[in-house]
């Protein structure tokens, strides 16, 4: 067959394999078109999950009539007109492929009248066939009707799924859009009935959409992160991440509520994901999902969006520095997540930094559970300045195996004292969980997981303050590598050798390993450090050592922990509650479980229907 030139519908509906893949993919694409012409309300229309019809109306700036042909022609955009206009974008489409490859596997048309134009216009498209420019009466703005999708590619149309999903396809998209623009409103019908409205009347420090987004759970485990770093390299705009992370207590079996934005585009990103995810490493249950919604700011400069037809995946020119900046600032975060305390919530101040906390632990002797105690009267003077009183008699039950409660100090008479968060202990049950009388009420802590975090984050921040020592080994160790893991050892050796390993290229496919972390000496360490590579190749850093040393000291402390069943006197549950309250990540164990609850008041009352 002769080389030779592909028809224009040909083209264009080439091009449709790769922008539309579903209903929901034309929904996006209008959408953004109509957010790019300054809307702030956008109407959606769908019929039989929009397959049979999408119709999008908005109240942008709107299209003269001449415009029209050019609107449905390829690569024909107004967003851009040079190279480095392409290298700055900073709208949310500029390719110039969306209408014209819609246009060619749909029956189509286009409508649209300026502020100033006395009248609108209108162009329909059928399969790629253009009609002639028409007059029409059309209020400020532009519609968009896409009629029964792939009526011409029937092989695509046999592709899509039933009328619910892909109408779930669309609203998720939509959920999607609403977290990024709450200034614009949002109304949404399906086969004649109006089914969503999202309000235009919030902003992006405003709580409203993302209650009405994730819903109320979400919202009230939600901690508000705002945090700006230095600008990168040449950029004189700064590096800032804000948005919403989800308390690890809140968590999820699928990465359904997962949102990620870039300079306001939702996009996917493995770096971003994978510095979210080292960032909850030792918080979150094992195979559970965080929860988030974060909006990355940066110098359009530095991210190229031109990497996928979709523009889902964008390509950073700073991955390494941003990889870091996400990790660390949501580590910062997560560290504030101590027990007892009330995390700024989507609607308080955002975390800015980790807070300062309150030393709530008593100078003692050292007591046998390693914790600093001292006589609960003690703490109550150190507190409120006199000696209080104390109650008379101490409480019985018929089984004291299963529950010992003590003698404790009242409060001091004429006084209403602010507690501690995880306020005073009352007693232990069943020898697993420490009762504690809060300001709120109840709280109910598991001593074995608190103490195990408490270890935890003691022994980390003691090897912290070491280092990474390395061990040499008595003979080194030749291993066989791929020749670009080869070039990341030569590349990387610093930072290789910072994480404890001496390593030395032998050769295109050889390293020669001299020294090794000393803590991990007698594990996999030839396997460890390919992993290492990996890591560095791909993501630009490696937590691999500090996860590796993380989980035999997190073993160490389980061993160290309080047992079940082991009896604590009153002072050692107030000491365990004041080093949790000091400890950070203490509302977790180190496996991810929770360490804590709290009931408050009113909940109790409603258990025994008080007040009904």
């Amino acid at each position: 067959m002769p080389i030779r030139p592909l028809p224009d519908t040909l083209i264009n509906q080439i091009a449709a394999g790769e922008v539309v893949e579903r209903p929901a993919s034309v929904v996006k694409e209008l959408v953004e078109n109509a957010l790019d012409a300054g809307a702030r309300r956008v109407d959606i229309d769908l019929e039989e999950g929009g397959v049979r019809l999408i119709r999008i109306r908005d109240d942008g700036g709107g299209l003269p009539p001449e415009e029209l042909p050019l609107a449905i022609s390829r690569h024909a955009t107004s967003k851009i007109a040079s190279l480095d206009d392409l290298e700055g974008v900073a709208t949310l489409g500029f390719r110039g492929e969306a209408l014209p490859s819609i246009a060619s596997v749909s029956r189509f048309s286009l409508s649209s009248r300026q502020r100033e134009a006395e009248h609108g216009a209108t162009l329909e498209v059928e399969g790629g066939r253009i009609g002639e420019v028409v007059p029409k009466a059309h209020p400020q703005g532009t519609t968009v009707e896409v009629r029964d999708l792939f009526f011409n590619v029937p092989a695509r149309r046999k592709f899509l799924r039933a009328e619910r999903t892909e109408l779930g396809h669309i609203e998720e998209w939509l959920r999607q859009l609403a977290l990024a623009r709450p200034d614009v409103e949002l109304r949404v019908s399906h086969n004649g009935k109006p089914s969503r409205r999202w309000k235009g009347e919030g902003d992006l420090l405003s709580d409203l959409r993302l209650h009405e987004a994730l819903g109320e759970e979400f919202a009230r485990n939600a901690l508000r992160v705002d945090h700006q770093g230095a600008a990168l390299n040449d950029s004189a705009q700064p590096l800032r991440l804000h948005g919403w992370i989800a308390q690890p207590a809140y968590n999820r079996a699928s990465a359904d509520q997962q949102y990620l934005y870039c300079n306001g585009r939702a996009i996917r990103d493995r770096s971003v994901a994978h510095a979210v995810k080292q960032a909850y490493a030792d918080v979150l249950f094992h195979g559970r999902q965080p929860a988030y919604v974060l909006f990355l700011e940066l110098d359009p400069r530095r991210v190229d969006v031109n990497v996928h037809p979709a523009k889902h995946e964008v390509r950073f020119r700073d991955s390494r520095l941003i990889h870091d900046f996400v990790y660390r600032t949501l580590q910062s975060a997560l560290a504030e997540t101590r027990a007892g305390t009330v995390p700024q919530a989507a609607h308080g101040e955002p975390v800015q930094a980790p807070a300062a906390v309150g030393d709530y632990r008593w100078a003692a002797p050292q007591a046998p559970l390693g914790l600093q105690v001292a006589d609960a009267r003690a703490g109550y003077a150190a507190l409120y300045g006199a000696a209080p009183a104390t109650t008379s008699g101490t409480f019985t039950t018929a089984n004291t195996a299963d529950i010992v409660l003590a003698e404790h100090p009242a409060l001091p008479a004429g006084s209403e004292p602010t507690l501690p968060p995880l306020g005073y202990a009352l007693a232990q049950l069943h020898g697993i969980y420490i009762l504690a009388e809060s300001a709120e009420g109840l709280v109910v802590v598991d001593m074995h997981a608190a103490h195990e975090r408490i270890g935890y984050e003691k022994l980390k921040a003691a090897h912290d303050g070491e280092g990474l020592r390395s061990q040499p080994l008595l003979v080194p160790a030749t291993l066989a590598v791929s020749e670009r893991e080869a070039d990341v050892a030569e590349r990387e050796a610093a930072t290789l050798a910072a994480l404890g390993f001496e390593v030395t290229r032998a050769g295109p496919q050889s390293l020669t390993l001299r020294s090794v972390p000393a803590l991990l000496a007698h594990g996999d360490v030839e396997a460890l450090l390919r992993d290492v590579l990996a890591d560095l190749r791909e993501y630009g850093e490696s937590r691999r050592i500090a996860s590796a040393r993380d989980e035999l000291l997190s073993t160490m402390a389980c061993h160290g922990a309080v047992r079940a069943n082991r009896r604590l006197t009153l002072p050692e549950m107030n000491a365990l509650l004041r080093e949790m309250e000091a400890t950070e990540r203490s509302g977790q164990c180190n496996h991810g479980r929770p360490t804590w609850a709290r009931f408050g008041l009113p909940e109790i009352d409603r258990w025994f229907l008080r007040g009904r």
